[in-house]
């Protein structure tokens, strides 16, 4: 099996910081998401950016990956491999030797000898244990931890409050011991009130419990896939539309796209360029059921040419228009 590199395929350091690491996997997350880029090595590129997220965003799983990652194939000389179900570990009387013990998520219990669940999962490698049946062994139920995921939503998703579609892998164990992956469906309806960085929380869809124990949390982070229209900040949206120099002048009405459709925008006269016109209730949905708002910047574009008869009028209004634009405040640093 061909050594992974998730620290390259993140774009991180190895002594990255979990910030550091949610922040670089939410960049590039929203970049090759398949919502946002059709490129058609964008899918394959996706799926290796959140295999790298599961283990570098766990500090459990990410030490046994800093440890053990590049030296998997020698992995059988380790003998007392990290386990995540609960794990006693006793010495036989009269010796030296090191037993491992583990009550597996079905109530069973056994020895191991080789590697955990995590590392079947990560690198492929088997391990061995005897089992005996303690499922009936109430003592040893406890409830099990939630897990965290990410999920890639457009701005049209939030405001339409649509359901979402989610398939997450995760690693079951099987009769024999085995893991295998196991992928799992969800249909998410986005809620009102998101945004950037929000957590869903799916209720008894997390980790399975041990023994009588109940299933943890699943929680879903919201990432927003970036529009080329859009800016988010908060729940308002910020865009930029262009607009011609007597349009600013003389006043206009002008079309501005919303994410859910278009409104008219009523330019005043003598609006500077830069000016910033707010439409109420055209951002993204809050929990009170009001909304955010859309802020519209005016910048005004020059034609790139001109008519005989438009340069004509220009040089007209230049001979005849007082308006000296660096009279006062007309050159300063720039930013």
């Amino acid at each position: 099996m061909e050594y992974i590199d998730y620290y390259k395929i993140l774009g991180v350091p190895r002594s990255a910081t979990q910030e550091e690491i949610r922040r670089a996997y939410r960049k590039r997350a929203r970049k090759y998401h398949p919502d946002v880029n059709q490129d058609k090595e964008a899918e394959t590129e996706f799926k290796k950016i959140n295999e790298a997220n599961e283990v570098l965003k766990d500090p459990e799983k990410r030490k046994l990956y800093d440890t053990y990652g590049e030296n998997w194939q020698h992995g059988a000389q380790y003998q007392n491999a990290y386990e995540g179900d609960q794990v006693f570990r006793g010495r036989n009387s009269g010796t030296t030797n090191t037993r491992t013990f583990r009550f597996s998520r079905d109530g069973s219990f056994g020895e191991t000898n080789d590697f955990s669940d995590f590392f079947n999962n990560l690198f492929g490698s088997g391990y061995r244990r005897q089992r005996h049946d303690f499922s009936d062994f109430s003592d040893f139920s406890r409830t099990g931890r939630s897990q965290e995921a990410d999920i890639t939503v457009t701005l049209h998703d939030i405001i339409r409050g649509k359901n979402k579609s989610i398939s997450l892998q995760s690693y079951e164990t099987d009769s024999s011991g085995r893991a295998h992956p196991s992928t799992r469906t969800f249909q998410v309806k986005i809620p009102k009130g998101v945004t950037d960085g929000s957590v869903i929380r799916l209720s008894g869809q997390g980790e399975k419990g041990y023994g009588r124990g109940a299933s943890g949390d699943l929680l879903l982070r919201i990432n927003i896939a970036a529009d080329s229209r859009f800016k988010l900040n908060g729940y308002d949206l910020h865009t930029i539309v262009n607009v011609a120099p007597w349009e600013m002048a003389l006043g206009s009405k002008v079309d501005v796209q919303t994410v859910d459709g278009s409104v008219t925008l009523t330019i005043p006269k003598r609006s500077q360029n830069g000016r910033k016109l707010r439409i109420k209730g055209k951002g993204l949905p809050k929990k009170n059921g009001q909304a955010g708002d859309l802020i519209v910047e005016l910048q005004v574009r020059m034609p790139t040419a001109f008519s005989e008869e438009e340069e004509r009028l220009f040089t007209e209004l230049s001979a005849k228009s007082k308006f000296d634009p660096r009279e006062r405040g007309g050159q300063r640093a720039g930013t």
